[in-house]
């Protein structure tokens, strides 16, 4: 898959692919239906239900009947590849998927108010004029556009942008969060307000007409 752009992960057994699951963020499995140690399908559903994840997953299998496809995709599977596996069908059928489980990676652009998000070269404009980001700030700023109106802890944004959990405490947050609020400038004559709720997270939200006139009558700006 490198060639197509991606990060490819290989694992021969599932003990490593389970600790590794618990540890990161990846964006779609292709997973064997039978591993040398354990079933494929038995996976899946530690995915789904212990992890309670929803990347999705693309099974290559040999010779599954009708009961395995339909027990597999009753599990969460997405996909199904037959073996022996033919590398342009795997390819065509590895980014169709990642199409739609993430639709606005592949948009030509996205449109919030007077900001434009370019996905394919993880771009940003204010009012028409590029703003200087870094790749975590890029991507910290995307991820609290998409998930507007929502209060975000502050360990899904961790997850989400830099991919794991922290073992102690960090600053690093709460510093992309004040310079995105700074580049960006996140302020009610923008459109757009970035909250921090204390001992919560962070939620970023869009001022529409009436909860615009009640931000300018109270006066108050709330700061991280």
């Amino acid at each position: 898959m490198d060639h197509l752009g991606h990060e490819f992960h290989p694992f021969q057994e599932s003990r490593p692919l389970l600790r590794e699951l618990r540890d990161q963020n990846y964006d779609l499995l292709i997973l064997d239906w039978s591993l040398p140690d354990r079933y494929g399908l038995a996976i899946l559903r530690w995915l789904r239900k212990a992890l309670h994840s929803r990347m999705p997953v693309l099974f290559i299998a040999d010779c599954c009947t009708e009961e395995d496809i339909v027990e597999g995709l009753s599990a969460g599977a997405d996909e199904f590849v037959g073996k022996p596996v033919r590398a342009g069908e795997l390819a065509a059928r590895v980014l169709a998927l990642l199409r739609r489980a993430y639709p606005a990676q592949h948009e030509t652009e996205l449109v919030f108010g007077v900001y434009r998000f370019s996905p394919q070269v993880c771009a940003l404009e204010l009012r028409g004029q590029p703003i200087d980001l870094k790749h975590r700030e890029y991507e910290l700023a995307m991820f609290l556009f998409q998930n507007m109106g929502r209060l975000l802890s502050r360990e899904r944004l961790r997850e989400a942008v830099w991919g794991n959990k922290p073992a102690k405490p960090s600053r690093s947050l709460d510093t992309h969060i004040s310079r995105l609020r700074s580049k960006l400038d996140l302020c009610p004559a923008n459109g757009f307000l970035l909250s921090a709720i204390y001992g919560l997270g962070y939620r970023l939200e869009s001022m529409d007409d009436d909860l615009m006139r009640i931000w300018q009558f109270s006066g108050v700006q709330r700061t991280v």
